[in-house]
């Protein structure tokens, strides 16, 4: 038995003897007290209980023991589904230029008019799909390319991903723009140039970007147009 428990015990002992003994109650009575005390010490402190019970100290610094019942609300919040939808995701959007957004498990993603960007799709191993549409240059209103990832990255929070997809423009992108959006250059300073289709550079940079393994990320190369997901 700990410390903290003995005293505890002490200090029931204590307050139950210290009360008047009740008429007929002799001096067997009496000595049954402490074991009755003890079993009820033993019954609060049985598995049974959902938590431990916590100890602090009294004024006269001595342990007490204060029994904390687990709150169900809060248990419940607490263990949400980690790979489910986002607040109020819809079965369908339509993600523009500059923009992220999320869908409920079977639902769809539209990219419209992609010509020189490219799209980034998170696929939740719950069934959802979380996507960005990076633009070259900046929408009015909307994110920069250096800004994308980011907030893609806030809203995949620490969910499960089966894998990355990235599509569109591949040739017209150099990977730092995922870093350094073009608009972010000031007057007569080099803009990098891309030299080729970079799929392994444009892979790592999402990956880097999003804090996730380099081989859930697929860079695909597609014809202008829309791009529809599911």
């Amino acid at each position: 038995m700990s410390s903290s428990s003995s005293s505890q015990q002490s200090r029931i002992h204590a307050a139950g003897t210290a009360r008047p003994m009740r008429r007929g109650v002799g001096a067997a009575g009496a000595s049954v007290l402490p074991l009755v005390l003890l079993a009820l010490q033993i019954a609060v402190g049985s598995p049974a209980r959902a938590q431990a019970p916590a100890v602090a100290w009294d004024a006269d610094h001595v342990a007490v023991a204060h029994t904390t019942v687990p709150d169900l609300a809060d248990a419940h919040i607490t263990a949400a589904d980690p790979a489910a939808p986002g607040p109020r995701a819809p079965l369908a959007a339509t993600v523009t230029e500059g923009q992220v957004k999320e869908v409920a498990p079977g639902g769809v993603i539209t990219y419209p008019s992609v010509t020189s960007c490219l799209t980034v799709t998170v696929r939740l191993r719950g069934g959802g799909l979380v996507g960005a549409h990076a633009s070259l240059f900046q929408v009015p209103g909307e994110l920069r390319s250096d800004q994308i990832l980011p907030a893609l990255r806030s809203l995949v929070g620490g969910r499960p991903v089966s894998r990355i997809e990235v599509r569109g423009a591949v040739g017209a992108w150099h990977p730092s723009y995922f870093t350094k959006a073009i608009e972010s250059y000031a007057d007569g300073e080099a803009v990098p140039v891309p030299s080729g289709q970079d799929f392994d550079g444009l892979a790592r940079a999402v990956a880097d970007g999003l804090g996730r393994a380099r081989h859930v990320v697929t860079v695909q190369d597609v014809p202008d147009g829309d791009q529809i997901i599911r």
